[in-house]
Formats: structure tokens, C-alpha cells, sequence
């Protein structure tokens, strides 16, 4: 499997509150920053948070197993100690706006996740697998 990191870059509507909430509320680093830029590390990799207050998130979602998820979303594939950390760190925020749902259950690609929601109406998606060789397979 590669193991490049990846870069994505995404208007944000205030960087002060962007920033206060990665930082402070979900624990990730900050790389490189100006007046209205951030580079925030998602274990390891760079999201760029620009500064655009016209700029306005809307989500639409979509069904899986029954569950209602958001169309758009950023995630992150976790091991599952990782995964655990992540959710008993998050549990009870403000911020979790999908609890932690097991998907495709005994089917290939099974997986656990949850959803927080930042302050420009971005989704972030922990998920882990229940087996990590099926990430990719049908």
C-alpha cells in the first residue's frame, strides 16, 4: 500500500474558529498558518483551512445500512486502538453528530465510524475496519 500523505485544501468561514476547533477541540497539530490560512495535520496528512466568510458548507446525505450519512465528508482510517482513543476522547462533544455505527455487517468492508461536525459545517469521519485487508475490496 502507498503511504504518501495527501494534501486538500478547503474555504473555511472564520480561521479563528476553525483553528480553536481543530486545535483545541479535536487535539490536531498546526503546521504553517498566515492571517487567513491554516495547515492543519490529519495524522500526518495537510488539510488547509482558507479563509473565505462568504463561503457556505451545505450537506446533503445519503443511506447506508439504514443510516443517514453525509454525502460530503473528509475521514480518516484509524486502526482500531486509535479508533477507540479517538471516540472515547470525542464521546459526548457537542461536536459528535453521528455516533459510533457498525456498518455492512459480516460483509465485506465492514466497519465501525463516527462523525463530528467542525464549525463551517465540515464532516470529519473516524472509521476502522474490521478487518483492514478489505479497505479496497469488493
Amino acid at each position: 500500500m502507498n503511504t504518501s500523505n495527501f494534501h486538500l485544501s478547503l474555504p473555511c468561514q472564520d480561521i479563528v474558529a476553525t483553528k480553536a476547533f481543530y486545535i483545541n477541540e479535536l487535539g490536531f497539530l498546526c503546521g504553517r498558518e498566515a492571517h487567513n490560512w491554516i495547515d492543519i495535520s490529519l495524522f500526518g496528512n495537510q488539510i488547509t483551512f482558507a479563509e473565505d466568510s462568504k463561503s457556505k458548507i451545505v450537506t446533503r446525505f445519503y443511506s447506508l445500512d439504514d443510516k443517514r450519512l453525509p454525502l460530503f465528508h473528509i475521514g480518516v482510517i484509524l486502526d482500531r486502538k486509535e479508533w477507540e482513543a479517538q471516540l472515547k476522547k470525542h464521546w459526548a462533544k457537542p461536536y459528535l453528530e453521528i455516533e459510533p455505527t457498525a456498518f455492512l455487517g459480516d460483509k465485506v468492508g465492514e466497519h465501525e465510524s463516527f462523525f463530528v461536525k467542525d464549525p463551517n459545517g465540515y464532516y470529519l469521519e473516524f472509521k476502522t475496519f474490521n478487518k483492514p485487508q478489505e479497505i479496497f475490496n469488493q
